[in-house]
């Protein structure tokens, strides 16, 4: 019986030490985890927070955790974080880091997902676009119409939105960008009615002159009509 207690005690003594010790490590981490903050230091924070979801897991600390890895770059990381299943429940910052994430890494099919479920919340003219382009990369065309008349029906004239394909990157209004996908679409739905797709890029232009993949894609089209038929396309009139 005596042996008992004494094994009885010492287990008791270590359990007490081990939930002081990760007490302690919570609020050393706590406070590494200020500190990095304070400092600007992603890669600081980022490794405070994983101790900390280590000691006392939490969803709200794992989405935060998967956005400072995507703010980071890091968009591998933060969908093992998070996974790639839609999930009506997710938090928003969560669906955000997701739609993000997988947008960046070339999961259009996955990624889409995230921004149905993040327009289905509160829709804007910014997702509408995201799921646009998203949509038509996948070869949905029906629901990248949707997307379409919507932007181009709810766009407001002060809202711009950024390209960066080019140095130094620009912005035009998101009219315009609509508009411009607006002719990409008639395009692709009837390659042969080129001088539809031209006059509507053209109506894009006009709202943004600046407007460089725009202008691009507009001498590509022009270079198409302009180009002499090959005698295939000849015998099939």
């Amino acid at each position: 019986m005596k042996k008992f207690l004494l094994v009885f005690i010492a287990g008791t003594a270590c359990f007490s030490a081990a939930a002081q010790s990760n007490t302690e490590l919570k609020t050393h981490y706590e406070a590494y985890y200020k500190q990095m903050k304070t400092q600007g230091d992603m890669r600081g924070a980022i490794n405070a927070l994983t101790h900390l979801n280590v000691l006392n897991p939490s969803q709200e600390r794992t989405d935060t955790l998967a956005y400072y890895y995507a703010n980071s770059g890091q968009n591998l990381q933060a969908v093992k974080l998070l996974g790639t299943e839609k999930d009506p429940q997710a938090s928003d910052l969560a669906v955000e880091v997701k739609a993000a994430a997988l947008k960046a890494l070339n999961q259009p099919q996955l990624a889409v997902q995230q921004y149905d479920i993040l327009f289905g919340r509160k829709p804007d003219v910014y997702l509408a676009y995201d799921l646009l382009d998203l949509n038509l990369q996948i070869g949905k065309t029906a629901e990248a119409k949707t997307y379409l008349d919507y932007g181009i029906a709810n766009a407001k004239d002060d809202e711009m939105l950024p390209f960066y394909q080019s140095n130094p990157p620009y912005q035009v209004p998101i009219k315009a960008a609509f508009i411009y996908q607006k002719g990409l679409y008639e395009y692709n739905q009837d390659k042969s009615q080129l001088d539809t797709a031209i006059a509507t890029i053209d109506e894009a232009l006009a709202i943004a002159p600046n407007f460089k993949l725009a202008q691009q894609i507009r001498e590509i089209l022009v270079k198409q009509k302009e180009a002499p038929a090959t005698p295939e396309a000849t015998d099939k009139q």
